[in-house]
């Protein structure tokens, strides 16, 4: 019986790390899973810091990101080419972690100002009676009238608008976070307005 040979990998390893992506890819199709570590060691830090900033939780974030490789891998043969991997993993990633974000408000932590089950037109009382509980009352409601039109937007608008809304990041940087060109995210982010304002309306 043949022994394993560790350095056989280690070679295999230090010349996967000349290859493209292009190259990787094509060799995990093939049944080279080391080509997927050496995706995963070039493109995990950065795919990490792009779900942390959509989650801004660590461990959500690496939730995301174990969720995101695994499906990238269980899926790589339906990958075409025809967009970089790395957009096309970053995409993967943002989706599992605005679905790691839905499943959380779907059972949202009771919070002074989202309120418990049953609470949504209640204020809850204050040890400090110099905060202004009417107007804090108001903000909330409003709070909730436009996360609960937000949700109700078609799934391409949502996500450029939970995207700005949770980074109070530029068009510019949610259209890097989404892989979309400048122009398409500008154009999702008025729809995504004009739909908001006739549904607070």
């Amino acid at each position: 019986m043949n022994s394993y040979n560790f350095a056989d990998d280690v070679t295999v390893q230090r010349t996967l790390s000349y290859a493209s992506d292009e190259m990787l890819v094509e060799a995990t199709k093939a049944g080279e899973k080391l080509a997927f570590v050496e995706l995963w060691r070039r493109h995990s830090a950065k795919i990490f810091k792009t779900v942390f900033r959509v989650t801004r939780n660590r461990e959500d974030a690496e939730d995301a990101l174990q969720d995101a490789f695994l499906k990238a891998f269980v899926h790589l043969k339906g990958f075409d080419g025809r967009s970089k991997f790395s957009t096309w993993l970053t995409r993967i990633a943002i989706n599992s972690a605005l679905m790691i974000l839905r499943r959380k408000r779907s059972y949202p932590e009771t919070s002074v100002d989202i309120g418990a089950p049953g609470e949504t037109h209640q204020c809850r009382e204050f040890e400090d009676h110099s905060i202004d509980i009417e107007a804090h009352c108001v903000r909330s409601e409003r709070a909730r009238n436009l996360r609960r039109a937000i949700v109700r937007l078609r799934p391409a608008l949502r996500e450029v608008v939970e995207i700005q809304q949770r980074h109070d990041v530029s068009i510019k940087e949610v259209a890097e976070m989404t892989g979309l060109s400048l122009a398409a995210t500008k154009s999702r982010m008025m729809r995504a307005k004009a739909a908001l304002r006739r549904k607070l309306h």
